[in-house]
């Protein structure tokens, strides 16, 4: 998911309100869940929320990404890196190998100062604030995927930290100049989680980036909504959109162009 690396613009619209502390927790539960999946499932098992994978292909792009991402906060590098190479692991040694990254990556955040100073890529309160944020999302969403090759039901998210990752989706990653959901001519999609009062954005959509902003905004073009975990795995396309209302066009679109890159 984190092959886009950007300068990080002001901080000041971050609207997290899950504490760093949290995120960490959240990290350390995720990633867990994603290795005990990945292992019943076994890692030559199809993923079907990524067409194209193997657990084995999951479980290394995860791996991969936490090693990456403790390095910006262990090494303090200021500017991007790229990611490490891929281990020619499988099956035990390779669920070794992910765990003992997400372990340190997990240990790396826990132990970080505040005021630790590297690189990151979307807006944040602190670095420390967005990689902990961004690697309990990452992990998150992935955990889902593990789980998917095992034809489970995704374990249940807490309604807040799902409210969280559609921000993060919505005002981060789609507020870039990479974001390829544009439209020739204006229009606007809304996005509305049905089990809570205070989590509704509007998305102004046109030939530039995606403009969101949670508030309740004007009439919108097409609404998507439902609870807070199913449009969050539903934004990641991981699932289908609970309800789609107004032009279904917009939801389309979304589906075709929004995956991260």
């Amino acid at each position: 998911m984190e092959t886009a690396l950007t300068r990080p613009t002001s901080s000041t619209n971050s609207t997290a309100s899950i504490e760093t502390a949290r995120f960490v927790e959240l990290l350390d539960a995720e990633g867990q869940l994603l290795a005990d999946a990945a292992e019943r499932a076994g890692t030559g098992a199809e993923v079907p929320t990524c067409p194209g994978w193997q657990v084995r292909d999951l479980v290394l792009h995860t791996g991969v990404v936490h090693r990456w991402a403790t390095g910006f906060v262990a090494e303090r590098h200021t500017s991007p890196s790229p990611f490490g190479d891929l281990p020619d692991l499988d099956d035990g040694a390779l669920l070794t190998w992910f765990r003992e990254g997400h372990r340190t990556l997990v240990e790396t955040l826990a132990a970080a100062p505040p005021d630790v100073e590297c690189w990151s890529f979307l807006p944040a309160a602190s670095p420390l604030a967005f990689w902990a944020r961004r690697q309990a999302h990452e992990t998150a969403v992935h955990r889902v995927d593990a789980e998917s090759a095992l034809g489970l039901a995704p374990t249940p998210f807490d309604p807040e930290f799902a409210v969280d990752g559609i921000d993060e989706l919505l005002r981060g990653f789609h507020a870039r100049p990479k974001s390829r959901v544009r439209t020739d001519e204006p229009r606007t999609l809304r996005v509305r989680v049905t089990d809570r009062d205070d989590a509704m954005w509007t998305v102004r959509l046109s030939s530039e980036p995606p403009a969101a902003e949670r508030t309740t905004g004007p009439e919108a073009d097409c609404e998507l909504s439902g609870p807070a975990a199913a449009l969050y795995l539903a934004l990641w396309n991981r699932r289908p959109f609970p309800t789609v209302t107004g032009d279904p066009a917009l939801a389309a679109l979304w589906k075709e162009k929004s995956a991260v890159i």
